[in-house]
């Protein structure tokens, strides 16, 4: 079948300035692009792109859809916001290798650090697969984006250690038989490895996750197996990551990379305006890296991760001191202890106490913000701070608070508010462009109950390039589309020129955005997650299918299942891969 888009100005991911031209697709693949003057291509169907921006599909390096795109082949709402392709398996955690006695495990750890409603786990996987070419068939033909997975090291770990994984160490045998099952793994197609040693990570059972528990040995060993087979990569996430890096991390990665060959990114960088600093020295890692012919490139994300605190889950929130016990009771008990003087003040003492740390601050309950309410009598309250409403009602802040969650059945999203400056747009914007850096690290598909992590890349083109003119069309579309598509060595794609696979992104430049985060029921088991529509994006293409228009899915499945040295080229460390040059 070929399809023609017509009418559109061409934005083609390479930094070249924009055309007007028409784009033909026949099959799968982009055909030709046809500037004006020409002659119209005939075509079996048509896409009228007059007044619309005509670019290829974008990249989302950092996802965790690995489960849902099992009850939801679309991956949404990311294509709805332009993506095309989704990488999986971060952090150290993916579903394969998977020992049948580990399938539990797996999916409470998967809850618990990734924010996956675990009865949407137990409902809406069958969790019967064993190795990772297994599980990846089970996907393939079945989904509506591309989709590539690396190879978690808890997982791993999980496999060859069962209950010794968490918090023990390998043995000789041990880093034997997990170096074999990585070997194995990246055989059948996973893109690469990824791990974490940072101290949030904990699994179902509040201990920490089974990659904190490897020494430097285990994991520069499994870097290695990673240079043995073509078109991988390394993910990996480290205490430094978060709040700086020490000289003894900033050698451990550029040793990664070397070790593997390969390039090595790390999730996420910070950007703020309040320590401007920051990011500069977090990139001085990929410096370090360069000068010993590694390659360490940090994802950032392009807007503020605004985060949903919630009295249903808890999440955040249970890291208060004596808060956890009231978060393990049963929503009725949970709703009576809340209702209950005596169980407020202690709560709110505990939250008020030099034990909460870092999470005191989240104990000035006048400066939450109602984001979402959902009993008709709290109508009219979104968008309005909990200290408004208790002056209004003559309250203490922390009962106001809880008197709505109460009404609300403990749904209540609240918003804690995040500083937000034309100058941390600002400085984004020299990280988005700086070398040393990539767009990404949404984790769309995880944290369902606290973000909508998917708004990444609307959020770039309309508040950093339509709103604040931060960066022209074609960079932007470059660093959401070929850049990450380079460092992953994705086999045409990211570019849209002849011969490339037909992922393709239509939208229109005065309107792109995204529409605010709200709950949504629709998860397997009756499990709710955080969602967010887009706005200005017309069409989608995967692989030369239409599977999303105008905001709404149109139920094809053409997404391809990445394997690696298949779909995917080698990227050296230290190699030049982000040229623009088609």
């Amino acid at each position: 079948m070929t399809i023609a888009i017509r009418g559109g100005t061409v934005v083609d991911g390479t930094g070249a300035p924009p055309v007007r031209a028409d784009v033909v697709i026949d099959g799968d693949r982009v055909a030709a692009v046809v500037g004006t003057g020409a002659p119209p291509v005939r075509a079996d169907a048509v896409i009228d792109a007059d007044g619309l921006l005509v670019a290829p599909g974008f990249v989302d390096l950092h996802t965790h859809y690995d489960a849902q795109l099992f009850w939801d082949p679309d991956a949404s709402p990311s294509p709805l916001h332009g993506v095309t392709t989704v990488l999986g398996g971060n952090c150290g955690f993916s579903l394969a290798p998977l020992a049948p006695e580990s399938a539990d495990y797996i999916s409470r750890m998967m809850a618990r650090v990734e924010g996956m409603p675990l009865a949407a786990l137990r409902a809406g996987l069958p969790w019967d697969w064993r190795s990772f070419g297994e599980w990846l068939g089970r996907l393939d033909g079945r989904i509506a984006v591309n989709a590539g997975f690396l190879a978690g090291h808890s997982t791993l770990r999980r496999l060859v250690m069962g209950e010794r994984a968490v918090g023990g160490e390998a043995t000789a045998a041990d880093l034997d038989a997990m170096e074999a099952a990585l070997h194995a793994a990246l055989a059948e197609g996973a893109l690469g490895f990824s791990t974490s040693q940072v101290h949030t990570h904990n699994d179902g059972d509040g201990q920490p996750v089974p990659s904190r528990a490897a020494g430097r040995q285990e994991m520069e060993r499994l870097a290695g197996a990673v240079r043995a087979h073509p078109g991988t990569t390394v993910e990996l996430i480290v205490p430094g990551c978060l709040n700086g890096f020490s000289a003894d991390e900033v050698e451990f990665l550029g040793t990664m990379s070397l070790l593997a060959d390969r390039p090595v990114n790390w999730n996420v960088l910070g950007v703020s305006s309040m320590n401007p600093d920051g990011a500069w020295s977090q990139l001085e890692a990929g410096t370090a890296a360069a000068a010993r012919g590694a390659t360490v490139m940090a994802l950032t994300l392009p807007h503020t991760m605004q985060v949903r605190l919630s009295f249903e889950h808890g999440a955040i929130l249970d890291g208060l001191p004596g808060w956890r016990e009231v978060f393990a009771l049963p929503v009725p008990e949970r709703i009576a202890a809340l209702s209950d003087p005596p169980t407020r003040k202690r709560l709110d003492e505990g939250a008020q106490s030099d034990e909460a740390g870092i999470l005191r601050h989240l104990a000035q309950w006048d400066r939450l913000v109602f984001d979402e309410t959902f009993a008709a009598e709290n109508a009219g309250l979104e968008g309005r701070s909990v200290g408004e409403l208790a002056r209004e009602r003559g309250v203490a802040p922390f009962d106001a608070l809880l008197d709505v969650v109460v009404a609300d059945g403990l749904r209540t999203g609240l918003r804690p508010p995040i500083p937000e400056s034309e100058g941390d747009w600002a400085l984004r914007a020299q990280t988005w462009q700086d070398p040393r850096a990539i767009v990404g690290g949404s984790d769309a598909g995880a944290h369902l109950d606290t973000m909508c992590g998917a708004i990444y890349s609307t959020s770039m083109l309309g508040d950093g390039v339509r709103a604040r003119g931060l960066l022209s069309w074609e960079q932007a579309v470059r660093l959401l589309s070929d850049v990450p598509a380079r460092l992953y060595g994705l086999r045409d794609r990211g570019r849209l020129v002849p011969g490339a696979f037909a992922d393709i992104v239509v939208f229109d430049p005065s309107t792109i955005g995204h529409q605010p985060v709200r709950t949504r029921d629709d998860l397997p088991g009756g499990a709710s997650r955080l969602y967010a529509e887009a706005t200005g994006v017309c069409h989608v293409l995967v692989n030369g299918t239409e599977i999303a228009r105008d905001g709404a899915f149109t139920g094809a499945v053409p997404g391809r299942v990445l394997r690696s040295g298949r779909d995917t080229d080698t990227v050296h460390a230290g190699a030049d891969w982000a040229g623009t040059a088609a």
